[in-house]
């Protein structure tokens, strides 16, 4: 079985410049993420896909590897995560290598652990989903929201309006840290998501979307939280 982790890193980062290798506590970001894929033990290759000769540099100092730059095609802001990944995997063929899974992370997600990769790994494999991919829970019931049109509101789901909160279904949102694919099934349907993928529940506390200068402080709290005491121990 052959594993690849593919993690995602344009140098073309509009909202936080240079967001990619920017130091987080001390170290550059996506040191994390890489830091968390080796340790995992589930990959044989291990790779950063980057239009960035800088990010390449990075990458490679902290254990990664950048066997080729990634096109302008897919370095653009209309590119997704799944044209990054089709465009990975096509450039291994060429070089004759084919791998059974593929784990597709973003670089700015520091809270990823090697645990969590082998759970999702797991899950992918025992329950044969196409997809697994962290999610957290919403902290208020979706099925109570409302819309607000010139001040006034509106229920999105008018027949849950008196129904307690405490009864209603859980709802989860994507996480925004990683997709752990079936390459086969993948390349059938080019979609991450599809109607054969699975969730693994994660806190509030365990990942963090950066997407302005006060996400990125929220996300160093959160981890500072999450790791207190590690280092005395």
């Amino acid at each position: 079985m052959s594993n690849v982790a593919i993690i995602t890193a344009r140098g073309g980062s509009k909202r936080i410049p240079r967001k990619n290798i920017r130091p987080f506590l001390g170290k550059p970001i996506i040191s994390y993420v890489i830091n968390a894929v080796v340790q995992s033990g589930l990959f044989t290759e291990v790779m950063v896909s980057t239009d960035d000769e800088e990010i390449a540099a990075i990458a490679q100092d902290f254990g990664a590897s950048v066997p080729f730059l990634r096109s302008t095609e897919t370095a653009d802001d209309f590119a997704t995560t799944a044209d990054v990944l089709t465009e990975v995997l096509r450039q291994y063929e060429q070089q004759n290598q084919t791998f059974d899974y593929a784990c597709c992370l973003y670089p700015t997600a520091p809270f990823i652990t090697s645990d969590l990769l082998r759970q999702a790994f797991s899950t992918l494999t025992e329950k044969k989903f196409d997809t697994v991919y962290p999610v957290q829970r919403f902290g208020f019931p979706i099925q109570r929201a409302v819309f607000l049109r010139d001040q006034k509101v509106n229920w999105v789901n008018p027949e849950h309006a008196l129904t307690r909160s405490q009864d209603l279904e859980p709802t989860y949102h994507d996480a925004g840290q990683f997709y752990f694919v079936n390459v086969a099934s993948f390349q059938q349907s080019h979609r991450l998501i599809t109607g054969n993928s699975g969730g693994i529940i994660i806190s509030e506390l365990a990942a963090h979307d950066i997407d302005t200068e006060d996400d990125w402080q929220v996300a160093e709290f959160k981890y500072k939280m999450n790791h207190a005491g590690q280092s005395k121990s």
